[in-house]
């Protein structure tokens, strides 16, 4: 695309002359309403007035830089742009929200993320929907999802906050994984461990919780099993308040960890923090009873305790859970919500 790494280049040397030359201009669009508000940045549904499109418009948080009266883009938001950038440099893949372009406000102090406009988020589809997805519909959100982080995890990219209100589906019944801001590349050397209060709570890895210092594809995929399970049981999964309650929903559910299941537990920073319950049973099979033991197996392969053992997006995608009935809905048979949307 024709912005390119110049344009995010510019960021780093605040050339503000040259990001002009490559970015467009934020009149160049109509903010309509706001669609949502997050840690690195406030989300507007506007329309493009050059091809009257409606695009999403992502205005990127700034701080107060105390040496001076200016302002900056903190280094997380420097990370979604550089990530959305080499997302929309490749082949773009059908279940990643797409970066068009960067815009910029009048003074060149405001930057926008110019990002493809979708009808939903999930979680506010599941906080109004009447009646819960189907089976069929549940396999055909999920299996996008699953794609979307194979895709991702590929590219060496942690997403690290999977959620349902960062999963967005269009009228055209496609998923898209949104909002980088938490995102990382890993394989690359780091100077300081990463912080482990990423992903939040309810869909928080148990290595997290204990402190792991490491990070790797299979927080995203814990987060995506507790999406699957939310939308089997029409209702969050684990939803705890508090890190000690998280950690006592996760043994309910699949029993106290221990050196045996998980190697290198005990090793974990926080272990010693907690005093975990003695729960010996995994209930999976007694939660989802009405599911088939395909789908009991795909559950327990996301659920894995020791993150080495946890199953990847790719066999995900393969689990014979999908290759039998109730087949996926397609797509484009999904249900849309007219009268959910902007809600």
């Amino acid at each position: 695309m024709q912005l390119s790494q110049t344009c995010y280049s510019k960021f780093y040397t605040l050339d503000k002359k040259n990001l002009h030359n490559n970015c467009r201009l934020v009149e160049e669009f109509k903010k309509l309403n706001t669609l949502g508000e997050g840690t690195y940045g406030v989300v507007f549904k506007a329309l493009d007035l050059k091809n009257n499109k409606l695009v999403a418009l992502k205005n990127m948080r700034k701080y107060n830089n105390s040496r001076n009266s200016s302002h900056e883009i903190p280094l997380n938001s420097l990370r979604e742009i550089s990530i959305l950038l080499s997302l929309s440099k490749e082949n773009s893949h059908p279940n990643i929200v797409h970066l068009s372009d960067i815009a910029l406000g009048k003074n060149l102090d405001n930057i926008y993320l110019v990002m493809e406009y979708c009808e939903q988020d999930l979680a506010n589809l599941l906080d109004h929907m009447q009646k819960p997805f189907t089976e069929a519909q549940v396999k055909c959100i999920i299996l996008q999802v699953f794609s979307g982080l194979q895709f991702l995890h590929s590219k060496f990219i942690l997403h690290r906050d999977i959620k349902v209100s960062n999963l967005l589906i269009n009228d055209f019944g496609c998923v898209k994984i949104a909002d980088f801001g938490l995102a990382r590349k890993f394989g690359l050397p780091c100077l300081k461990p990463l912080t482990p209060n990423v992903v939040t709570l309810w869909y928080r890895a148990p290595e997290l919780l204990f402190g792991a210092e490491v990070q790797a594809t299979a927080i995203d995929i814990w987060a995506a099993g507790c999406i699957f399970g939310e939308l089997l049981l029409h209702k969050p999964m684990m939803p705890g308040k508090s890190e000690i309650q998280q950690i006592n929903m996760i043994i309910d559910l699949l029993g106290t960890p221990n050196e045996k299941i998980w190697t290198g537990f005990n090793k974990l920073p926080l272990v010693k923090d907690f005093k975990l319950k003695s729960q010996n049973y995994n209930n999976i099979k007694y939660l989802f009873d009405w599911i088939s033991d395909n789908g009991i197996s795909l559950l327990n392969g996301l659920f894995m305790y020791d993150p080495c053992r946890r199953i990847t997006a790719k066999d995900a995608l393969n689990n014979p859970y999908f290759y039998e009935t109730p087949y996926p809905c397609k797509p484009e048979f999904m249900p849309t919500f007219p009268h959910l949307r902007d809600k």
